[in-house]
């Protein structure tokens, strides 16, 4: 079996477009757009997409041990995210672009180098949570799952304000 064949990318063959059409979309909008609330006890946009960004350090690097979070805009992910941890920091769609860039170059290196065997793999951290043990390709699955809630989320949101919504499906 070739390299590629094995390698994480074969399960998310479309992860690279949808991380696409995202960027496309946010990077389409204006700073007043991001500032927006879809609601008054929801996030604005910028912390959504930020949230979206951080999650894939936290999962990917601390939890399911891949490099990269120190050159993310997340050194620290699990205890400073943008909406989870603050929401007086606004991110300005140049700061978005660019952690979902960063942040997807990390997803990018999970899915070329991570096999079929590492997915496999169990990674335990109790100092965080007793409950975070579980496979590798657990954790990777969850990155891609939160990744799709969120746009979903963030499409609910783009609707609501009268914004173009992302499209996955075309």
């Amino acid at each position: 079996m070739s390299a590629v064949a094995s390698s994480a990318r074969t399960a998310f063959p479309s992860w690279p477009d949808q991380n696409r059409r995202l960027r496309e979309r946010v990077g389409a909008m204006t700073n007043g757009q991001l500032a927006r609330k879809p609601a008054p006890d929801r996030w604005p946009l910028w912390a959504s997409i930020g949230h979206l960004a951080c999650q894939r350090v936290w999962g990917l690097c601390d939890i399911a041990g891949a490099p990269g979070a120190a050159e993310s805009p997340f050194p620290n992910a699990g205890w400073h995210c943008p909406g989870d941890d603050d929401l007086e920091h606004f991110w300005s769609r140049d700061q978005l672009l660019d952690a979902l860039d960063r942040t997807f170059a990390i997803v990018e290196w999970c899915l070329d180098n991570w096999t079929f065997e590492s997915l496999a793999e169990v990674v335990a951290h109790p100092e965080w949570d007793d409950d975070l043990t579980r496979p590798r390709g657990v954790t990777l699955q969850r990155s891609y799952a939160h990744d799709i809630w969120h746009v979903a989320e963030l499409n609910d949101a783009l609707g609501s304000l009268g914004l173009e919504q992302i499209a996955f499906w075309d």
